[in-house]
């Protein structure tokens, strides 16, 4: 059965100097093809651009009318389109020309006056003869006439011209590269597509796609454009020129737009120009063969996605490129928005005449958010996007892990030897040292108590704090509410990614650690918002010295609904930690250490065999100890009575009897002494001129803070087991309540003891300034980490702080619900 429609239009293309034929579609295939040739269109999106560009104003001329009907009859007698989708475009055209002519002597007569109008040549006598018979044909009754066509129209709905099933709209989101026509796509839509996606993108196989997809969605150009606007914002016109000016001569031109954007208050905005980019690779990996349609639609709907998240409508989405466009090539293309998006703004047909938001559907966006968590639902995405904030670099391993380059192996190993001494022959285990949960628990005591004004005050008995340094201190308190996990957990996770990065160690057994970092930032942060939140938050409060601060970096993750952050796997399968959490009793016991020696953050494990030497070395050298029998026979020593024990028999009595004391130094001043009659003399001459209030002050601190320092030794070489360092922490702990009331009482017999058995030396004046100032870092804590004796309750006195308002603190804490 004939379709009057298709009739009608075959009768028109007569008008184009074909033969007449009762189908539009019955062209030979090769001469359908020769024919697009000689009309300059050589792919599917150049005919895209062709079919839109015919109808690209509201008052379309009858020749562009014209010109539609004969490149869809080419597309589909070339089967460049299938005959259905053929027909669409034929019957809409024609469905046109209906609505916009009162009769066939309209239509030919307008097509006259077109063909007129841009001027008539050789040849174009065939036009006025084919207007003529048709005339003919028409009102001698005979062929399919104008009121035929207007009674089948009316009763065939209009068909949609793109594919527009819900799995297909996405690509409608690509119209700004060129408009997609049919799916799945052949070698009539990108010639060379592989050659292009090598030569522009450097991307050679499937997985390299992959990432540059995840890397466009996930940070993409704007990040580093976002961050560089933030900070030109807060600065005056001068520095913002100066800021241009500064950069290299490629990216000066960048800057100086830049610049330009922020004085004129254009809005900062160019998102569009990575995400539309990401569903261009979609569709180049899908015609080149690399993707299949699920997945490049999955992939190219994430990026729609985003889109949808960020832009009311197809106006907002195109400035945003073109601004994205333009930092990109740095030069302003703004003022030709028009110009460049007139055919996608204002044709009658462009694909993008539905609303935005309803290019995709409440299902296919679900299922591409589940299929997006699921290809970052490895817990080394959680480690990739923490250390990637650091190194925006590492953005670019998402989605499928690459291989490391020996380039990057070496750079990695050579950063865990210079910066954490952490060696190959360690084992993996070895990065515990690095988790450090009693520093978050100790940082999240100091918040809840400064916002509570009970912090110590910044006057101690060895000094003071300097204003500026309470300030910092004391601004704590805006962090109360957030865990301070993530400011330890960050910087582990950075060197957990540069240990897999060596390839040095058990991919096994750091996977394990990724998985236990990823569980327990899922316990303390309920959501991306939340620690992103706190981890800004710390970070503006605790900037690493000499680097610059990452607050802006965090705080655009917040922002940008694109960053990996918000897309993986919030959720928490365990509760196994990276590390120990000591109970507060021990990590309290831990820091009678005090100065004497690094704050302790965690409980100590035991150590490699490069570790142990040196740590072999240094009981030694200062306690000549050589075996786990000696060392457990000294620490008991320093508990039961240690070095007060000899200022009581040695010293003390000559406290009573000022005259013996006198002789005594007397006589060892008028003989030449040895090295230990020099200690002697040095040590009678402290009680008599009561140094440091040596007489006066319980020198119990110094023999505690010698034996934990001595058993944290012990455990590390392996000497002492688990529980034997815990009981010895417990009687550390007893024996501190025993004979002190609080922390600034042990300092001063810290102190007392540190400065009373201390050899002379030239330096000692220095060591012991040096040890006053350590004092009062630790009794202040200014600056936070310097010690850990401000946030806890000293052994045996009363509870004293506020308790945090999370569950981010260490076991023991009775005042905390958990």
């Amino acid at each position: 059965m004939v379709d009057v429609v298709d009739a009608w239009w075959a009768q028109q293309l007569v008008l184009c100097d074909w033969a007449f034929m009762p189908d539009p579609l019955m062209l030979s295939e090769e001469a359908a093809r020769e024919r697009l040739a000689a009309l300059g269109v050589a792919d599917r999106g150049e005919l895209a651009w062709r079919l839109v560009e015919q109808r690209a104003e509201v008052d379309v001329s009858a020749a562009h009318l014209l010109a539609g009907l004969e490149l869809s009859a080419l597309a589909g007698a070339a089967g460049w389109l299938s005959h259905d989708q053929a027909r669409c475009w034929g019957h809409s055209h024609c469905r046109t020309i209906h609505e916009r002519y009162a009769d066939l002597d309209d239509w030919l007569q307008a097509l006259c006056a077109a063909r007129s109008q841009d001027g008539w040549v050789v040849g174009d006598g065939g036009l006025l003869e084919s207007c003529q018979a048709l005339s003919k044909i028409e009102a001698d009754n005979e062929g399919v006439t104008w009121d035929m066509l207007v009674t089948a129209l009316a009763a065939a709905p209009a068909a949609a011209i793109w594919p527009d099933a819900p799995d297909q709209r996405v690509w409608r989101l690509r119209a700004g590269f060129a408009p997609v026509l049919a799916t799945p796509p052949s070698e009539l839509d990108w010639q060379d597509v592989t050659g292009w996606l090598g030569e522009m993108w450097q991307i050679h196989g499937h997985d390299d796609l992959v990432r540059a997809i995840f890397w466009l969605c996930g940070q993409g150009d704007r990040q580093g454009w976002d961050i560089d606007a933030a900070r030109l914002m807060s600065v005056s016109a001068e520095e913002r020129l100066a800021w241009s000016e500064g950069l290299g001569p490629q990216e000066r031109g960048y800057g100086r737009l830049l610049c330009q954007y922020v004085e004129q208050g254009e809005p900062l905005e160019w998102a569009a120009w990575d995400w539309l980019r990401a569903i261009d690779l979609a569709w180049a990996g899908l015609c080149a063969g690399w993707l299949d349609e699920q997945e490049s639609r999955l992939l190219a709907t994430h990026a729609g996605d985003l889109v949808l998240r960020r832009y009311s409508d197809w106006s907002a989405l195109a400035r945003s490129w073109q601004r994205g466009r333009s930092l990109f090539e740095g030069l302003d293309r703004l003022p030709i928005l028009a110009q460049d998006w007139k055919l996608l703004m204002t044709s009658p047909i462009s694909p993008w005449r539905m609303p935005l938001h309803d290019v995709l559907d409440a299902e296919s966006l679900e299922t591409s958010r589940q299929h997006i968590r699921q290809w970052r639902g490895d817990a080394r995405h959680w480690v990739l996007a923490l250390a990637a904030v650091r190194e925006p670099e590492l953005a670019t391993r998402q989605g499928v892990t690459p291989e490391v380059p020996e380039s990057r192996a070496l750079e990695a190993r050579k950063y865990l030897v210079d910066s954490l001494e952490l060696h190959a022959d360690e084992g993996a285990r070895s990065l515990v040292r690095y988790w450090l949960p009693a520093q978050a628990h100790h940082l999240n005591q100091l918040a809840a108590d400064a916002s509570h004004r009970s912090l110590p005050a910044a006057n101690t008995p060895f000094g003071s704090v300097s204003p500026n340094d309470i300030s910092a201190r004391d601004s704590l308190a805006t962090a109360t509410r957030h865990s301070a996990t993530i400011h330890m957990a960050e910087k582990y996770a950075f060197y957990l990614l540069m240990s897999m990065d060596s390839g040095q160690f058990d991919d096994a057994e750091l996977l394990k650690m990724a998985v236990s970092l990823k569980d327990v930032l899922c316990r303390f942060y309920s959501s991306p918002k939340r620690l992103l939140e706190a981890w800004a938050c710390w970070d503006a409060l605790l900037p690493e010295p000499d680097q610059p601060a990452l607050t802006q970096e965090i705080r655009w993750h917040l922002d940008d609904p694109g960053s990996l952050f918000h897309w993986l796997d919030w959720t928490s399968e365990t509760w196994q930690e990276p590390g120990e959490r000591p109970c507060l009793t021990h990590f309290t016991a831990l820091s009678l250490v005090g100065p004497l020696n690094s704050a302790a953050w965690n409980m100590p494990h035991v150590e490699s065999e490069r570790e142990s030497a040196s740590i072999l070395d240094w009981i030694d050298s200062h306690y000549g100890l050589h075996s786990a029998v000696e060392l457990i026979d000294f620490v008991n020593f320093l508990l039961e009575a240690g070095d007060r024990q000899e200022y009581q028999i040695n010293y003390a009595p000559y406290t009573l009897n000022e005259a013996r004391l006198s002789s005594e130094i007397a006589t060892l001043e008028s003989d030449e002494c040895n090295e230990e009659e020099r200690n002697h003399l040095a040590r009678l001459t402290r009680v008599r001129d009561n140094v440091e209030g040596c007489n006066d002050t319980d020198l119990c601190a110094w023999d505690l803070a010698q034996a934990v320092d001595l058993a944290i030794a012990g455990r590390q070489l392996g000497w002492l087991s688990v529980d034997d360092f815990r009981s010895l922490l417990e009687r550390a702990h007893n024996l501190a309540s025993h004979h002190y009331a609080g922390w600034q009482d042990y300092a001063q017999g810290l102190y007392a003891g540190f400065s009373f058995f201390m050899g002379e030396t030239d330096e000692r004046d220095a060591f012991l300034a040096s040890f006053r100032q350590a004092l009062v870092s630790w009794l202040t804590a200014a600056p936070p980490l310097a010690g850990s004796w401000a946030s806890l309750d000293f052994p045996g006195a009363r509870p004293r702080h506020w308790a945090p308002l999370h569950i981010d603190t260490l076991p023991g804490d009775g005042r905390t619900l958990h």
